[in-house]
C-alpha cells in the first residue's frame, strides 16, 4: 500500500504541476520556435524540469516518514542528502541554461560540479562485482582516485547521455521511467538479503514522477528542458549508485542511449565537429529523417529498454549478464551503422 500512495503522490503532482509550468515558460518566455532540429509546431514551454524536479523531491521527502524498513546500507541519509543537494544545483543550472543557452565547456563543468557533491556525500562506485563469477563476495575494489574519476565520468555520461535523448516527445522520460522501474523492483523485491525497502522509494518516486509529465510531453504540449533532461539524468545515475551499486542494470536498460552517445562522440570528432554542437545526427532524429514515425521510434526505444531492463531482473548469474551487455551492444552498433549508411 505504501507503494502504491507514494506513486500516486509523484504522479499526481507531476501532472498536477507540468500545465502549470508550461505557464511559467510561456510567462518568462522560456520556450521553444519551431526551426533548426526542432520540427515541432508553434511556440511550446520548455520549464517541464519544473514539475518533475517539484514531484520527485517532494515525494522523496515524504517517502522518508513512511513506516517501511530501513536499509542495511550504510550512510542512506547522507547519500540521500547528497542526491537532493546535487539534484537542485544541477535543476537550478539547467534553468539557467533554459534562459541563456550556456556554453558547452561551462555545461560540463556544472555536470561536473554535480558529480563532485554525490561524491562528498558518499555517492561513488568504490567496488565492482567480478562478473566471471557468481560469488557476491569476489569483488574488485578500486584505489580512492579511480573511485572519484569512475564516478564523475558516469555521473557526467548520464546526464549527457538523457540530455542527448532528449530529443522526441516522451522518449527521455519514458526511457528514464523504465530504468526506475526496473530499479524500483530490483530493490523492493529482488534485494531482500539487503533490506533495500526504503532506497526502493526513491526511483519509486522517480517513477511516479515522469510518468505523471508524460502525457503532457508526449502530446508536445510541454518539453522538459535542459533543467529536466539534466535532473533526470543525473538522479538516475545516482540512483544506480544508491543502494547496493546498480549500475549494471542501468547499463543494460541505458545501453542503447549509452552506445548511441558514445558512436556519435567519435563520429564528431572524427567529422572535427564539436561534440556539444547541436545536431539532428542522434540516432532517433536519423531514424525520423529516414521517414519512420516518431510514436514508432520511441516504442521501439520503450521496447528496447524494457526488454533488457526485464533481462537485468531475470538472469541471476551475473556472467550472463556480462554476455547480454556484450550481444546487445553489438546490436546496437549494427543499427548505428546502417543508420550511417543510410544518411550518407
Amino acid at each position: 500500500m505504501n507503494f502504491i500512495l507514494l506513486f500516486l503522490l509523484a504522479f499526481t503532482l507531476a501532472f498536477a504541476a507540468t500545465p502549470l509550468a508550461g505557464l511559467v515558460g510561456r510567462r518568462l518566455r522560456l520556450a521553444d520556435a519551431p526551426g533548426g532540429r526542432r520540427q515541432h509546431a508553434g511556440l511550446v514551454p520548455r520549464t517541464g524540469g519544473i514539475a518533475l524536479y517539484l514531484a520527485f523531491t517532494v515525494t522523496a521527502l515524504v517517502a522518508q516518514w513512511l513506516p517501511v524498513p530501513r536499509s542495511d546500507i550504510p550512510n542512506e541519509y547522507i547519500r540521500l542528502t547528497g542526491l537532493l543537494l546535487g539534484s537542485a544545483f544541477v535543476f537550478l543550472s539547467g534553468l539557467a541554461d533554459d534562459r541563456w543557452s550556456i556554453p558547452p565547456r561551462w555545461q560540463y563543468l556544472i555536470h561536473a560540479g554535480a558529480a563532485a557533491i554525490a561524491i562528498a556525500f558518499l555517492i561513488f562506485i568504490e567496488f565492482v562485482a567480478n562478473p566471471l563469477t557468481t560469488d557476491d563476495k569476489i569483488r574488485i575494489n578500486f584505489p580512492m582516485w579511480f573511485t572519484v574519476v569512475l564516478t564523475m565520468f558516469w555521473i557526467m555520461g548520464m546526464v549527457n547521455t538523457v540530455n542527448w535523448m532528449d530529443g522526441l516527445n516522451g522518449l527521455a522520460a519514458g526511457v528514464t521511467a523504465i530504468a526506475c522501474a526496473v530499479l524500483f523492483i530490483y530493490a523492493a523485491f529482488l534485494a531482500a538479503p539487503l533490506h533495500q525497502t526504503s532506497v526502493s522509494l526513491l526511483p519509486l518516486a522517480m517513477l511516479g514522477a515522469c510518468m505523471g509529465f508524460l502525457p503532457w510531453n508526449l502530446s508536445g504540449r510541454v518539453f522538459m528542458g535542459s533543467s529536466g533532461a539534466w535532473f533526470l539524468g543525473f538522479t538516475l545515475g545516482c540512483l544506480a549508485i544508491i543502494g547496493g551499486a546498480k549500475v549494471a542494470i542501468v547499463l543494460l536498460v541505458m545501453s542503447a542511449p549509452i552506445t548511441d552517445v558514445a558512436w556519435l562522440i567519435l563520429r564528431r570528432m572524427r567529422r572535427g565537429v564539436s561534440v556539444g554542437a547541436g545536431g539532428r545526427d542522434h540516432l532517433h532524429f536519423r531514424l525520423l529523417d529516414a521517414g519512420i514515425p516518431q510514436w514508432k521510434i520511441v516504442l521501439g526505444y520503450y521496447a528496447f529498454c524494457a526488454a533488457f531492463g526485464a533481462l537485468a531482473l531475470v538472469s541471476p548469474p551475473r556472467p550472463y549478464k556480462l554476455v547480454a551487455l556484450i550481444i546487445l551492444g553489438i546490436l546496437v552498433l549494427v543499427v548505428l551503422w546502417q543508420a550511417e549508411r543510410h544518411s550518407t
